[in-house]
């Protein structure tokens, strides 16, 4: 099972936009000392589709060798072709993952049956597979009769990380599938509903900067004080949703940059936050409680 919380790792970047990974490795050192539960390494916050075959690499590289198995790494393998899914699943294998990230392929709307035999592929690798539904960036929404159909027919699926905002449409999933494998949250902003609702745990762009935070409201969940964790997340909710004023991970970004760790660069089509979100994050991160920040120390 996937349990807790996993931050999906950004990728500092020099002012040049190399990757900068004296920051990269500071970020991973913080994020273990939060006490995160694992971490998500090439997904959509590391800003995976602008990177090169060479940078994914050596990125999974040194995390992997900096994390030392002390937490769980999950690897984001999908694309919206099955062929080059596999081959990235096969050349991830080789960090040794406790999972892949597959995201329901994109823009080209796969049919059921093509959806089911696309993720029967990438279970068959051997490495646990848990889904990714995110319809806001896919364009494809998964229905409940079909994923009653895909997971029936690949039991073997591991998890879903769930980004619908549907949230009939994720309540029902989780009556029906929460108990059976890990039920993921994939947005930051619903995840006390989504502890509500039985998810084992949450994959989180936010928790880069706010990792301590987040670690603190699942803890509190599980401990039976849902009040106290719904106190913390309220404290921390503004943040949370000043983390998409723009497209993640940009302001993520910013706001990493400016509690040191690395720079605001990201790669394009990807651009600069625009000087008035900028100016709404400052004030945000300058009455905000500090405990709740990763730290360098």
């Amino acid at each position: 099972m996937f349990t807790g919380v996993y931050t999906a790792l950004a990728t500092p970047m020099t002012p040049s936009g190399t990757v900068d990974y004296v920051a990269l490795g500071r970020l991973l050192d913080a994020q273990l000392s939060s006490g995160v539960h694992g971490l998500v390494l090439l997904g959509t916050t590391a800003e995976t589709p602008a990177l090169s075959a060479a940078e994914k690499t050596e990125i999974l590289r040194f995390c992997t060798r900096r994390v030392n198995k002390r937490v769980k790494i999950i690897i984001g393998a999908g694309t919206n072709a099955t062929a080059s899914t596999l081959e990235n699943i096969r050349s991830v294998q080789s960090f040794n993952p406790d999972g892949v990230l597959i995201v329901t392929p994109y823009y080209n709307k796969p049919n059921p049956a093509g959806l089911i035999e696309h993720f029967k592929q990438a279970a068959a690798l051997g490495t646990p597979v848990i889904m990714y539904h995110i319809p806001g960036r896919t364009g494809l929404k998964i229905s409940g009769a079909v994923l009653a159909e895909l997971l029936a027919a690949v039991p073997q699926l591991a998890g879903i990380k769930e980004s619908d905002y549907d949230m009939a449409h994720v309540t029902d999933t989780a009556v029906k599938y929460a108990g059976r494998l890990s039920y993921l949250c994939g947005n930051d902003d619903l995840f006390p509903e989504y502890l509500a609702l039985n998810a084992s745990g949450i994959i989180s762009a936010a928790a880069n900067v706010f990792a301590p935070a987040f670690v603190k409201i699942y803890d509190l969940f599980t401990q039976g004080k849902p009040a106290e964790a719904f106190a913390v997340f309220a404290e921390i909710y503004p943040l949370v949703k000043a983390c998409y004023l723009e497209t993640n991970p940009t302001c993520v970004k910013y706001m990493l940059s400016k509690i040191g760790f690395g720079g605001e660069t990201v790669r394009l089509p990807l651009g600069e936050v625009s000087a008035e979100n900028k100016a709404k994050i400052d004030a945000l991160l300058a009455r905000a409680n500090k405990e709740f920040f990763i730290s360098g120390d």
